[in-house]
């Protein structure tokens, strides 16, 4: 027996099979790096369409987390796929660097600023701070793969940005939009600042729920307001009292007035509580919910009234000597409480508004911290978050309370400091949204926008016409300053306050907000400065990245306004997208994207929300150590990023086998180049045998749907193509049948020529085609495919490579997805076989197969070669009619199947099974095939 081992052509690569991502990808990382790639790349489009993503800056605080690797492993996706598709595709990324939680960490170490540290000491301890966390951050990204100009990314707290900023509301206020107001704003009592909508989230939270009686100074007048529908229930030694219902026993001491909606009829209602009989004034639609909740069954509607027949009825404060008038509000309902509000001016919008419509103002009895003042008479000294109980006490003391339980419910919260907020009336500065109508035209901007998820149009839509006035001034040390004159006794604006600004703004482009601070209003005011003083509040950090549309869109020559896409989390509706639609519409009356792109966030396995005190948080950094880069972005691309995407250690362990399949078919396809040179031995498309073309041809097809869905952002169907086409086309059909060819025909054979034409042109077509999301495997399989090549496959594009392969009349698409129908059919049959121990491996097997004439053709047009379709010894085909009662039936119509175990000897080359095997004097084992292989001119194939 002679060893042919030697004439075979096994495969060979120096692709490894096992990939030990979080080895190999930093390696990889820093051959880019040398590359200086994404220079490159952008040499590489230069003067090609441009395409923004313009990059929604992360807050520069923390470690990375599993948020911030979804957002940038998208955001990297469209880049990369716009790059390959022949765009100039620029990815500048950002960071958000001022503002309250870097003050807070700066706070712990250092104190607070004005006090154990200057401010301008604090100031530049909180730049430090945020550089330090950009360097974190910038690093994690980087190793998760993503391309960027990382060595000039843009900063808020860079000068040039911090001046633009500036400049940013100086258009705004020439605009007139921006306004000074005092009015209720949302309030941290943590943080002892204003904040905005967008900075708000709601938690669930434990409150008091209390009913609270309001009795009347004027017994008789207010009687006379009723209508007496039973005057013997209404003695008059009975007490009277309107009873509010409030979660905020603490805005008591601020009350100043009950409101009453002016068309809901209200009851007097003659009951029995704890004090005993008395009458209690209610929304009549409510009074059976109440008297269940007061747990009162005896209970007899004696009046009624009309809400604006008691309008300016007078009533007594339970706890504080003031008089409270009854007033009138559209904002009242009867979907809770009592159908009468309790109101604070001090601490509610409608509050406020209503207020203001009766001349009631505010009382200031909370300070900053969230103190009561000396005001507030029993409870100054007061914080708010521990005063409820203590009010609670004071109305039962005055036999006021008339119900009390403890509720959770949704409750606004600090999205920073996580703490509950409160309302407070300040003097802050808005943007109005109805001055110069912005938030018609905002709506308006939104209609030309393309949506993605479509859904989010109508989200932006509810948050904008939910949305009041911006407030944009913040009381905090670290921030871009209001860099505003107003008059000392009217608080008008400086005449001059666009010149002012530019003045201002040039000094902070030499040395950033200091300049501001450090200032002397005498310096730019002259004379005038003693009319005038500085404003000393900072802008909402919100401000500060939604004018990033002018602070770097349009600032940056490698960008243009307005940015082709705005991609971010959901909550962005409420934030980033709404905040710079708002300044964009305020400057330009444009939207500043012309695309906005929402994803959905993480959640574990039982669809909790994953958060760091859960304990249920995955480190980027850990997957990155377990798995590699590469398998988290392509968790990333496998899940329908516009829901909620889950997270656990059994996902992941999915998300690596489906990796390694697509990783053991592109190294399959490259161990089968070995000794393929692409300049010489490459076979032309006319002389490609009929399978080679065909698959050729699919992995074309396959490229132009997958650009297609990167155009469209869905990247789930990118990785379900490339998957399937990996497990069925190739690994299912393909690269099983040109196994025997690929292995036995002569080296330099256009048998085996024209396979490895066709496997070089799909690894090109292939490596391209996963590059934006497997990045690093990509650039892994381009490095080893032969032949000469650019650097990286990122210097490449999709459009690279042969021309279009039309589809063929003999062999049509419909004919080999025919034979890939029956060679199913004939691996069950041969499972089965296999199972009941009749056969061995497929090669030991003969297959008839009865059809009908149709299919009869289509399989007989193969000649021979059916059998290396089939992988089995012979293959021969019979009409169906002829089919013999043993024959089995599969799952094709008028398809049966017989399969028997061949009966001839195995060639020990090829290990067929064939009748000629013997025939060689020289070659006794091997079969005739084989032997032209070894010693003739080689064997011809035509179609398999």
């Amino acid at each position: 027996m002679s060893d042919y081992k030697d004439t075979l052509n096994l495969p060979h690569t120096e692709f490894p099979m096992k990939a030990n991502l979080a080895q190999r990808e930093p390696g990889i990382l820093q051959g880019w790096q040398k590359l200086d790639l994404y220079k490159r790349i952008q040499q590489k489009n230069s003067g090609k369409p441009k395409f923004v993503l313009h990059d929604g800056p992360p807050y520069a605080n923390g470690e990375l987390h599993l948020g911030h690797a979804i957002n940038k492993s998208l955001k990297d996706f469209v880049v990369k796929a716009k790059s390959l598709n022949g765009f100039d595709a620029p990815y500048i990324p950002g960071w958000d660097c001022h503002g309250l939680p870097i003050e807070h960490n700066v706070e712990k170490k250092k104190g607070k600023a004005g006090q154990k540290i200057s401010h301008a000491e604090f100031r530049k301890a909180c730049r430090d701070y945020a550089a330090k966390q950009v360097d974190i951050q910038r690093e994690g990204f980087i190793r998760l793969g993503v391309l960027g100009d990382w060595e000039s990314p843009y900063l808020t707290m860079n000068f040039e940005t911090e001046a633009d900023i500036v400049r940013a509301l100086g258009k705004i206020a020439e605009k007139g939009h921006l306004v000074k107001g005092y009015k209720p704003v949302y309030w941290s009592v943590v943080g002892a600042s204003a904040l905005a909508e967008a900075e708000v989230e709601y938690q669930d939270k434990d409150s008091f729920a209390i009913d609270v009686r309001f009795a009347p100074q004027h017994r008789e007048s207010f009687l006379a307001k009723f209508s007496v529908v039973n005057k013997a229930a209404v003695p008059a030694e009975l007490p009277i009292s309107i009873v509010i219902w409030t979660t905020t026993p603490w805005t008591l001491p601020s009350n100043q007035a009950v409101c009453l909606h002016p068309e809901l009829d209200y009851a007097l209602v003659s009951c029995e509580l704890d004090q005993g009989a008395e009458l209690l004034v209610l929304a009549k639609d409510m009074v059976a919910d109440i008297m269940a909740r007061y747990q009162c069954e005896s209970f007899e509607i004696v009046a009624e009234a009309n809400g604006a027949q008691l309008e300016n009825q007078v009533l007594q404060h339970p706890f504080v000597d003031r008089e409270v008038p009854v007033i009138l509000g559209e904002h009242v309902t009867t979907e809770t409480g009592t159908g009468a509000v309790h109101t604070a001016p001090d601490h509610g919008v409608d509050d406020f508004n209503v207020g203001a419509a009766y001349g009631i103002g505010t009382l200031n009895l909370v300070d900053e911290n969230g103190v009561f003042t000396q005001a507030a008479g029993d409870f100054a000294a007061a914080h708010v978050y521990k005063v409820d109980e203590g009010i609670i006490a004071k109305l039962r003391e005055m036999k006021a309370l008339v119900a009390l339980e403890k509720i959770t419910h949704s409750y606004a919260h600090c999205w920073r400091t996580k703490t509950p907020l409160i309302y407070r009336a300040t003097p802050q500065w808005f943007i109005s949204m109805s001055e110069q109508d912005l938030l018609g035209k905002s709506l308006a901007a939104v209609e030309k926008v393309k949506w993605i998820p479509n859904w989010g149009k109508a989200r932006i839509e509810l948050m904008l016409k939910g949305s009041p006035d911006w407030c944009i001034s913040r009381q905090r040390t670290w921030g871009v300053p209001i860099t505003l004159f107003v008059n000392k006794d009217t608080q008008a604006l400086h005449p001059n306050t666009s010149e002012l600004i530019e003045q201002v703004a040039q000094r902070i482009e030499k040395k950033g907000i200091e300049a501001w601070f450090e200032l002397d209003t005498e310096e730019l005011l002259g004379t005038d400065a003693a009319n005038y003083e500085k404003v000393t509040d900072t802008l909402d950090v919100w401000f500060d990245s939604g004018v990033s549309h002018y602070s770097v869109i349009a600032k940056r020559d490698e960008l243009s306004y307005p940015a082709d896409l705005y991609l971010e989390g959901s909550d962005q509706h409420r934030g980033w997208f709404q905040s710079s639609l708002k300044t964009a519409v305020a400057m330009n009356d444009t939207a500043p994207y012309k695309e906005v792109l929402t994803h959905g966030f993480f959640v574990d396995a039982d669809g909790k929300k994953m958060s760091k005190s859960l304990g249920n948080t995955v480190a980027p950094d850990l997957i990155f150590k377990q798995y590699g880069a590469d398998i988290l972005r392509l968790w990333v691309a496998a899940t329908d990023y516009r829901g909620e995407m889950t997270v656990s250690d059994e996902i992941f362990k999915r998300v690596a086998d489906s990796y390694r399949r697509i990783r053991n078919t592109a190294r399959f396809m490259l161990s089968n180049l070995n000794g393929f040179e692409p300049e010489t031995d490459q076979v032309s498309a006319a002389e490609m045998i009929a399978v080679d073309y065909w698959i050729t041809r699919q992995c074309q097809l396959l490229q132009k749907e997958v650009i297609e869905h990167y155009d469209s952002y869905n990247f789930l169907n990118v990785y379900q193509k490339i998957h399937n086409f990996c497990v069925v086309e190739l690994g299912g059909f393909y690269l099983d049948v040109i196994k025997d060819r690929q292995y036995t025909t002569q080296a330099d054979s256009l048998a085996r020529r024209s396979t490895q034409t066709a496997l070089y042109h799909i690894l090109e077509i292939f490596s391209r085609l996963i590059a934006p999301i497997l990045s690093f495997t990509a650039d892994e399989i381009w490095q080893n495919i032969p032949g000469a090549r650019q650097e990286s496959v990122f210097l490449s594009n999709f459009a690279d490579g042969i021309a279009s392969y039309p589809e063929l009349s003999a062999f049509p698409d419909t004919f080999w997805q025919q034979i890939l129908l029956v060679k199913t059919a004939v691996n069950k049959e041969l499972e089965a076989k296999r199972a009941a121990k009749e056969i061995g491996a497929s090669l030991s097997a003969e297959v008839d197969i009865f059809c009908d004439p149709v299919l009869a053709e289509q399989l007989n047009s193969l000649d021979s070669e059916l059998r290396f379709a089939l992988i089995v010894s012979r293959a021969k085909v019979h009409p169906i009619t002829e089919a013999p009662a043993t024959a089995s039936a599969t799952e094709l119509d008028d398809v049966k199947l017989s399969v028997t175990a061949s009966s001839h000897e195995k060639c020990e080359r090829c290990w067929h099974h064939t009748a000629d095997i013997g025939e060689s004097t020289a070659h006794p084992t091997l079969c005739q095939r084989c032997v032209v292989n070894v010693d003739g001119d080689g064997e011809p194939r035509r179609f398999v």
